[in-house]
């Protein structure tokens, strides 16, 4: 009798970590979604408004129509990403595209004087900032995850429930070189 409530209890206990473990990556696996959702809120932002800014741009630099339609291809394609993965990709895509239009827009004085080009690039500027804290918010719920899933004991458990390291969100490969470069300051 007693060494079958000993057994009841060790098998009890075993079965409530099991549960406490699982319930503790369901809550990560939905806080780094959320995360996510975060992004998404200021991607869309940005997606909204790269049309105001290329309309904008396009009036002055007609000539610049293939940087223009890059920026305008990566914005389609950032649309049209279904899953996480696939966003990262697109909006890193994205990124370097508007990266290449900011370079552009050196060579026009009077846009980068005109008031709708201004207030674009300064909303521009105030989504890329979110983005950086959004970013950096769902890197933190992805690490939080990727421990979880990793170390002793949810490591055990992490593969029979479908969990796994998750990506961060990284700088995209073709920009990589660009922000481990020193920036040069000229007066």
């Amino acid at each position: 009798m007693i060494n079958t409530i000993i057994i009841i209890g060790v098998v009890l206990l075993i079965v409530l970590w099991v549960v406490s473990i699982y319930n503790n990556m369901v809550r990560l696996r939905n806080n780094r979604e959320n995360a996510f959702s975060n992004i998404d809120v200021q991607l869309k932002q940005r997606y909204d408004l790269v049309p105001q800014l290329v309309a904008t741009v396009k009036g002055y630099a007609k000539h610049e129509s293939e940087l223009l339609t890059r920026v305008t291809e990566a914005r389609a394609a950032c649309m049209s990403a279904k899953d996480i993965n696939g966003k990262i990709e697109a909006d890193n895509a994205l990124s370097s595209a508007l990266a290449g239009l900011k370079v552009s827009v050196e060579a026009y004085p009077d846009l980068k004087a005109n008031q709708n080009f201004l207030q674009l690039q300064g909303e521009l500027s105030d989504i890329e900032n979110k983005l950086a804290a959004t970013r950096r918010f769902f890197n933190s719920a992805t690490k939080e995850l990727n421990n979880a899933v990793q170390t002793f004991p949810g490591n055990l458990l992490a593969g029979a429930f479908g969990f796994h390291k998750e990506p961060m969100f990284e700088v995209a490969p073709q920009e990589r070189a660009a922000v481990e470069k020193a920036p040069e300051i000229q007066f």
